[in-house]
């Protein structure tokens, strides 16, 4: 029965390592394909807007299943596999087209790998120098997306923590009515912030 059970979770984890790596290469081979030639519009800021609309209700739609899921941690996994290169590469996406259309925006006109480049840099705070700003519109956008990185960081990492910990407890009570299988991830499906004895 262990040994069904380890199989199981081996599984569980290399489907979840799978789906995340397949998620993370479809949406950068899509950034790659996709025909970004309008240039920087009106439009980009709106299509921009929409981008960042729907990462809001993709995580929304992440939150519920997270905490629905057989294994909430590797679905937040999941969650974070798609969401976070999803918002990297709206901006990418973003950096390129105004790079496009004013290549003055920026300290060098920037390639697609070089607007990854950058909106990775910008979202880790590593800040190379080596791309940066150097227009009104690039210096615009550069501070949204910083604003935009303070969210996903702060609330939205606290949002998905959050599911997690709802998720795991409402498996504990499913497994204490016989319902619930062993997560991979934590066998015992102990929540550690709950003390000994306390009800989840």
């Amino acid at each position: 029965m262990e040994r069904n059970a380890g199989r199981q979770g081996r599984r569980v984890l290399l489907g979840c390592a799978l789906r995340s790596v397949a998620s993370v290469g479809l949406l950068t081979a899509l950034f790659y394909m996709a025909p970004l030639d309008g240039g920087f519009r009106a439009l980009t800021v709106v299509t921009l807007g929409l981008g960042l609309v729907l990462f809001g209700l993709l995580i929304a739609w992440q939150v519920t299943a997270i905490t629905r899921a057989p294994y909430p941690r590797l679905r937040a996994v999941e969650a974070l596999a798609i969401a976070v290169p999803l918002f990297l590469l709206l901006f990418s996406a973003t950096y390129f087209l105004l790079s496009q259309e004013a290549p003055q925006s920026f300290s060098e006109p920037l390639s697609r790998t070089d607007a990854v480049y950058f909106a990775v840099t910008v979202f880790a705070t590593v800040g190379f120098g080596d791309i940066a700003p150097a227009g009104e519109a690039g210096r615009v956008l550069t501070t949204v997306q910083m604003v935009a990185d303070l969210i996903v960081v702060g609330v939205i990492a606290k949002v998905l923590f959050g599911a997690v910990q709802i998720g795991i407890r409402r498996r504990t009570r499913m497994r204490g009515r016989g319902q619930a299988s062993v997560d991979p991830v934590d066998p015992d499906g102990a929540d550690p912030h709950d003390e000994p004895g306390s009800e989840p």
